[in-house]
């Protein structure tokens, strides 16, 4: 978890005292919205280093509840929600068990 919110800090640290600035990052778990310790973790670094959900932050949660197949459709709302950054917690076996996404080509 400390590597995620270190890839936090630097793309937000830059702007992070710019006053009226919302924040929106998107978090996408292969989990269910149940895993409270790691959520409560995530709430906790973020704060620490000056971003409050519902304050100058919104955390756009996306769960796939165990099922892999929905990972790529939650990322799309994500990218196009137009988030900061998102945050993938993937585990190994949920690495395996995923589908890739796919770009599509300009024609």
């Amino acid at each position: 978890m400390t590597g995620a919110l270190a890839f936090l800090a630097a793309p937000l640290g830059a702007e992070a005292q710019q006053a009226g600035r919302v924040y929106r990052i998107g978090f996408l778990t292969a989990g269910i919205e149940a895993a409270g310790p790691l959520l409560a973790a995530f709430r906790q670094g973020l704060s620490e280093l000056g971003y409050i959900d519902g304050q100058n932050l919104i955390i756009e949660w996306r769960f796939a509840e165990g099922r892999y197949d929905r990972s790529p459709t939650l990322a799309r709302d994500l990218i196009a929600l137009n988030v900061e950054v998102i945050v993938a917690h993937i585990t190994a076996r949920s690495r395996l068990r995923r589908p890739r996404l796919r770009k599509s080509r300009s024609s």
